[in-house]
């Protein structure tokens, strides 16, 4: 992947630093019980906001990109830049408590390797957590960025786990709105939009309103996690 993808990708004028990475981070660890000092890699760091995330919530954090991580130089994570398509992950074998990526997955033309070595270097007993976006509500959008080659619903990802021999496999359409996650009645009105307009609508309203809860309620993730 290009050194320019981040830059141009996430720019700071297109794509705004917000709390969210902060939001998410908080929300994963204490939904999947994670513990301070406890060993998470984070695959496709980017901008590096949702590992200086974990690290602030007591993990001991490391990172992959497949360009190299715009993360602030004064935070003390380390960062090795792999070609996680083909080449293996530069860790021992049970080295990690929890691995994580965010929309990731969706790159990769043959996901294979990289979920094989995940599942090598995660500890006996560890986590993959992946998020990736959801075909059935982002088909309209999904190739906007050239580099997403291969799609995802609940059923592939879940598919994908048990077959590379993940146990206690889950996945579930998941809504980037942290007020849902306190209050999951409210995604009754969520389902209710996705009756009733399209995602690029959605994003209009959006970007007309300010009001994030048109854009989220309808452009889904697929969340996705397993056990060694």
């Amino acid at each position: 992947m290009s050194n320019n993808y981040i830059s141009v990708i996430y720019d700071e004028k297109r794509t705004p630093r917000t709390e969210y990475p902060a939001k998410l981070a908080a929300y994963l660890f204490n939904r999947f019980h994670m513990h301070s000092g406890d060993k998470l890699l984070e695959i496709g760091c980017g901008r590096g906001e949702f590992i200086q995330a974990f690290q602030n919530l007591g993990l001991d954090c490391s990172a992959i990109d497949m360009a190299d991580c715009k993360m602030d130089t004064a935070v003390n994570i380390p960062v090795q830049r792999v070609d996680v398509s083909k080449e293996p992950l530069p860790y021992k074998d049970n080295t990690f408590d929890v691995v994580y990526h965010k929309s990731l997955l969706e790159h990769l033309f043959s996901p294979e390797h990289l979920i094989k070595e995940t599942r090598r270097v995660l500890k006996p007993g560890g986590s993959v957590v992946i998020l990736t976006p959801d075909w059935r509500s982002q088909m309209e959008v999904f190739y906007e960025d050239h580099t997403h080659v291969k799609p995802y619903d609940k059923t592939a990802l879940q598919d994908l786990l048990k077959i590379y021999g993940f146990s206690s496999v889950q996945t579930e359409l998941f809504y980037q709105l942290p007020v849902l996650w306190r209050f999951p009645l409210l995604k009754m009105f969520s389902k209710m939009l996705q009756i009733f307009i399209s995602t690029p609508l959605a994003r209009k309203l959006t970007e007309i309103s300010r009001i994030k809860f048109f854009r989220w309620s309808v452009e889904l993730m697929v969340l996705g996690t397993g056990i060694k």
